[in-house]
């Protein structure tokens, strides 16, 4: 009997999937110059996954704060917004002179979406999203529920669409996402047909109908969201901000925004400012909350180097 007992507490053991990241406040990182812009939650591997703006690459955060490549392709000389969903992980690409193979020829010229088996890695779609005239730089990315990707480009004034065989077109064109300095940054899907995306430089938010996004509206808010970088939208169906002040006067917070209407008007139900961190970039929802993330991405702006970020919970 004692060992029919001890075999099926040797079978449970082994049955019972590791918990990569503990349950913490604050998960401080450890990686050589990672610097991540991005992060998303990983329900394969029970952790969090960052990209990289210095390598092009996406990294598992283990349980100590230190980083496992998931992803590298010496094609994306940085990587930005990181998204999984279902099997897949969805990561944009670009080239905005801050990465370790950073060239005259790739600067805001290389810039596109890239989709990975999220349980092997294995490369499915590379996608070229440099179309049209001008500068060109991919940042984040939202996908809805027929795979469907949708990217924005800061440095365009493009919302492109990326279908589940890797046909890219450009979902809607508009002076008013564009921007002489950061347009359009963070992006997210809702459930009920409609993006919600961010402009950095003003704070603008925006509702856009992917099956008519020429009749995209302002969302009217009540608070300042000048810096908008990340967005996530939450299981509660409330709106995670992250402001910062890297490329605008921003103010470093987190803000949680839920709207009454369907999103024509929007009130903060929730807001830290300052956040705990100085530079954070962008949000993920997990099994354990929400997260947002800080890469030290002014240090590569001032030219030089870091080799630690954080992870903090709103």
């Amino acid at each position: 009997m004692r060992l029919l007992i001890a075999l099926v507490a040797a079978l449970l053991l082994v049955a019972a999937p590791a918990q990569a990241t503990p349950k913490t406040h604050v998960i401080t990182g450890h990686s050589a110059e990672l610097h991540p812009e991005g992060i998303t939650w990983d329900p394969v591997r029970r952790t969090f996954l960052v990209g990289s703006i210095r390598h092009g690459t996406v990294e598992v955060v283990r349980r100590d704060g230190t980083t496992k490549t998931l992803v590298r392709d010496p094609r994306m000389v940085s990587t930005f917004g990181i998204h999984a969903v279902g099997t897949k992980l969805y990561v944009t690409f670009a080239d905005i002179g801050l990465g370790a193979r950073s060239t005259a020829d790739t600067t805001y010229k290389s810039s596109g979406l890239a989709v990975y088996d999220l349980v092997t890695g294995r490369l499915l779609h590379f996608v070229d999203l440099a179309i049209g005239e001008g500068r060109h730089g991919a940042n984040d990315v939202a996908v809805d529920r027929r795979g469907n990707a949708y990217v924005t480009d800061p440095a365009s004034d493009a919302i492109y669409r990326v279908d589940p065989y890797g046909r890219a077109t450009v979902l809607h064109r508009d002076p008013r996402f564009g921007s002489t300095t950061i347009g359009l940054n963070g992006i997210a899907w809702h459930p009920s047909g409609y993006l919600i995306a961010g402009r950095y430089d003003t704070g603008t938010l925006f509702k856009i109908p992917v099956d008519n996004p020429a009749a995209f509206t302002e969302i009217t808010t009540d608070t300042n969201l000048t810096g908008a970088d990340g967005l996530a939208l939450r299981p509660d169906g409330s709106l995670a901000v992250v402001t910062n002040s890297l490329g605008a006067p921003g103010t470093n917070a987190v803000t949680v925004l839920h709207s009454t209407d369907n999103w024509h008007t929007a009130h903060t139900t929730h807001r830290t400012a300052p956040w705990g961190d100085d530079e954070p970039t962008t949000i993920a929802h997990s099994p354990h909350g929400s997260y947002a993330v800080d890469g030290n991405v002014g240090a590569l702006l001032t030219g030089t180097t870091s080799d630690t970020f954080t992870l903090r919970e709103l």
